[in-house]
């Protein structure tokens, strides 16, 4: 793999040393499994739970309990790392370049559970799952950038394309309103996804459509069974009155509550972030990604949700981690076509190993025809069902998981993993 610089990313040993303080953090305590929900959840845990909610409950504090054998990956999964503040870019991210967790292909935290006896079933005993997603930042080309593209077609010669840009000129709304076109395509592979829509209001940063001018194109995706997630604003990640004005807004054109949520340009803060997303009564969030690479960046494959080292708790809200970005892969990586599909395929198989997920975030912009990242994000979905991968959207697969997730060995208990197997 090779780094954002374009420079082979070194595979060296994490770093050693003294893990930094976490500010404000009380003493680590295992989770409570019998926090209540917070109020206006989307998840069915007001009612008492049950056995199978109970069980998951138990699971989750083995599971804690052997991460917490090994510091370095216990340190990886909580990302203890980023709780500092410090070492951000300039986007209020977290970059691949300054974490000094470098081997990001491998699932490190996932593969110490597997190791273990943990294992997951998918609902038709698929080997492994791929989470499609969709961010939706552009839906408008304007007409500045229509002339640009065919004085550019017309200087390469290509004059049907030229003509084909022509087309679209009496019309606002081509080539980049294509959610259509997107879940045809992969409706013909079997497969759904998630379409990520912001709710910005006219005059606030980044707004560059109105959400109310998309109610149609949204309820029609939503009645075909695509799930539609809030992608929030500049401000949403560490802003809770904004966050809650967004998801109501789109909420009242959806006319049902949202589940998911991305934040636009990956902002995203651990783990005040989760705190809030978690208030505002989100099933799931899946921003955990890098912008500069594609990996595990806390080493999982799989949906889990986040333990709060401030609080000592687990938290309520699920993560399901974004492990490629179109952008990363194809622009930030410098990577060829082929490098970019062998670097695809190592994740896959990486997951599939584990019977984990690849979370993969591929923009509207990215998928219009013709286009390199179209036939890159076809031949995904080839793979996908000649592998047999469960190919769906983030709402069902959280859904699912918080239902089943990820289960210990038969016969072990919370006191064999405290003490070592």
């Amino acid at each position: 793999m090779t780094g954002p610089s374009g420079s082979p990313a070194t595979r060296e040993a994490q770093g050693g040393g003294n893990a930094p303080e976490v500010p404000g953090a009380e003493t680590e305590a295992r989770p409570d499994p019998g926090t209540p929900a917070y109020p206006g959840s989307v998840r069915e845990v007001d009612a008492p739970p049950g056995p199978r909610m109970q069980a998951g409950r138990e699971a989750a504090c083995r599971m804690t309990d052997l991460l917490r054998r090994d510091g370095e990956i216990w340190d990886l999964f909580t990302r203890r790392e980023e709780y500092t503040g410090g070492d951000r870019d300039g986007y209020d991210r977290f970059p691949y370049y300054r974490s000094r967790h470098r081997d990001v292909c491998v699932p490190r935290a996932s593969q110490a559970l597997t190791e273990e006896g943990f294992r997951c079933d998918y609902p038709e005993s698929q080997p492994f799952a791929i989470c499609l997603t969709h961010d939706i930042d552009t839906v408008y080309r304007p007409l500045s950038m229509k002339g640009y593209e065919i004085a550019r077609s017309l200087r390469d010669g290509d004059l049907a394309g030229a003509g084909r840009i022509a087309l679209q000129l009496r019309s606002k709304k081509l080539p980049a309103w294509n959610f259509r076109e997107i879940a045809d395509l992969e409706e013909a592979y079997g497969a759904r996804s998630s379409f990520y829509f912001m709710a910005l209001k006219n005059g606030d940063r980044e707004c560059s459509y109105a959400i109310e001018d998309l109610k149609q194109e949204i309820c029609t995706l939503r009645d075909r069974g695509w799930e539609i997630g809030l992608h929030g604003g500049c401000r949403a990640y560490r802003d809770p009155a904004q966050l809650l004005e967004e998801k109501r807004s789109l909420e009242k054109v959806l006319d049902r509550e949202v589940a998911g949520y991305r934040n636009h340009y990956l902002r995203f803060r651990v783990p005040d972030t989760w705190e809030l997303l978690e208030e505002a009564g989100f099933l799931y969030d899946t921003t955990l990604g890098y912008p500069d690479c594609t990996g595990f960046r806390n080493g999982m494959c799989h949906p889990f949700r986040p333990f709060n080292l401030r609080t000592g708790r687990e938290m309520e809200i699920l993560e399901v981690p974004l492990v490629v970005m179109d952008r990363a892969l194809l622009l930030h990586m410098r990577l060829s076509p082929e490098q970019a599909w062998s670097e695809m395929e190592r994740l896959l198989a990486a997951a599939k190993r584990h019977h984990g997920v690849v979370t993969v975030l591929w923009h509207n912009e990215f998928l219009l025809d013709p286009s390199a990242s179209l036939r890159f994000y076809e031949k995904l979905l080839k793979y996908g069902r000649e592998e047999g991968a469960w190919m769906t959207g983030g709402h069902e697969l959280a859904a699912w998981w918080a239902k089943n997730g990820l289960r210990p060995p038969a016969g072990a208990d919370a006191a064999g993993f405290r003490e070592g197997i």
